[in-house]
């Protein structure tokens, strides 16, 4: 089979404080995604335990002091 669609890429020039922006993009964009996977984190811990309750298993609940 011919690669007839082939591209090359010979430099890229992007300017650092748009490389910056992006970046500070991504980290904005990245604290909704990390409390969403707390609650997803915290749901499957929660039901974890209530399954283990069911069947009678006891969660340590001690403090450490």
């Amino acid at each position: 089979m011919e690669d007839t669609n082939r591209v090359t890429i010979k430099d890229i020039d992007i300017p650092f404080w748009r490389i910056v922006a992006i970046m500070i993009k991504w980290s904005i964009a990245a604290i909704p995604a990390m409390i969403a996977l707390l609650v997803i984190y915290t749901a499957v811990v929660v039901v974890v335990a209530m399954v283990l309750a069911m069947f009678g298993v006891e969660l340590p609940t001690e403090t450490i002091e």
